[in-house]
């Protein structure tokens, strides 16, 4: 039987939040602000930001049909990541699951609070097996990781197979979708409802092309989002970054465009990669980017670091031996790519 309250550190779940001075009016109107020590001269900049985001949440409530007290904005996914962590984990007691190869922040997060990491590997088609995950969890697993599609392979994960995850673990199950906007599978946000152990984050960063705003988004039940309020910093997401979303948000269509020219270029690009000798194996993706396996990923990475063209080299990542990973770019991007590689 799934208990938040058992989950949820004690100290956590007793923790008095700081009460900052923009939530003790909350709700009401008001023109002069002599409450929060702030320096009544350069507006809108002198004044601190909304602490809860509620302009941006109702945007997004709009955009990702998520009600707002189901949504933590955080900043860069990261903070929802790391604040995982410090919400559920007792340091030096508890553990966590994951599929590996994945995103490396879980593990570094892991690393900072302390948490014993344990890694599962996915198979040769980079899925997993819900069993083995499960298998490999005890009494002190709080947390267990999933990310589709997954990064660095850009594949989706098997749905069945994630929801096995979620029906049966009785812990925090969190599946990151970063990626999700590129992929044809649906996100897994539509089982929030009926799975309150399950925590779903995305970003601005990839299909919204806001990477530099760093904003990063969590949904969850109301009493997970309630948590994750109380233990975070009072004005986590800034001022600009929360105009800049507003903005963003404003024409979603102009998103969809740029998505559709992406997943172009992907199927373009990938096809003059299955055509270069020095390609040996281009795995499927849902991302804008996809793993490939070189002749010598070395080599080639260091040859095209050489002509100022920058990829990433996975070869060190378990299950990707000699693979680079190529984000998708703008179309003079790849064909420079493209031109390069048949020169080496």
């Amino acid at each position: 039987m799934f208990s938040l309250e058992q989950l949820v550190r004690p100290n956590i779940w007793n923790l008095a939040p700081y009460s900052s001075a923009r939530d003790e009016y909350s709700g009401k109107e008001a023109h002069v602000f002599l409450d929060a020590n702030e320096n009544p001269y350069n507006a809108p900049y002198n004044r601190y930001p909304d602490p809860l985001q509620r302009d941006l949440k109702k945007e997004l409530k709009k955009v990702k049909g998520m009600p707002e007290e189901n949504i933590f904005l955080g900043n860069g996914s990261d903070e929802a990541i790391d604040l995982a962590y410090r919400v559920f984990c007792n340091p030096g007691v508890d553990n966590v699951v994951a599929i590996a190869p994945s995103y490396g922040m879980y593990k570094v997060c892991a690393d900072i609070n302390d948490v014993e990491y344990r890694p599962v590997l996915l198979d040769e088609k980079y899925q997993f097996s819900a069993d083995k995950l499960l298998a490999a969890c005890d009494a002190h697993t709080k947390i267990i990781w999933l990310c589709s599609p997954n990064n660095p392979t850009g594949n989706s994960l098997d749905r069945d197979e994630m929801l096995k995850v979620v029906n049966e673990f009785e812990g925090i199950v969190i599946i990151d979708e970063a990626y999700i906007d590129f992929a044809q599978q649906l996100s897994m946000r539509q089982e929030l409802p009926t799975h309150p152990n399950l925590i779903i984050l995305q970003t601005m960063s990839k299909a919204w092309g806001s990477a530099a705003i760093r904003l990063g988004m969590a949904f969850a039940s109301r009493d997970i989002i309630a948590i994750y309020n109380k233990v975070k910093y009072p004005y986590n997401v800034n001022q600009l970054t929360q105009q800049q979303a507003l903005t963003a948000l404003k024409d979603p269509f102009e998103v969809d465009k740029w998505v559709r020219i992406l997943l172009e270029e992907r199927a373009r690009l990938i096809q003059a990669f299955t055509e270069l000798p020095i390609v040996e194996e281009v795995f499927p993706t849902d991302a804008n980017f996809f793993l490939a396996r070189m002749t010598a990923a070395q080599a080639i990475y260091d040859y095209l670091v050489s002509e100022g063209i920058i990829v990433r080299n996975r070869t060190r990542v378990q299950l990707c031996q000699n693979c680079l990973r190529i984000t998708i770019g703008s179309h003079s991007e790849n064909n420079e790519l493209i031109g390069a590689l048949r020169k080496y």
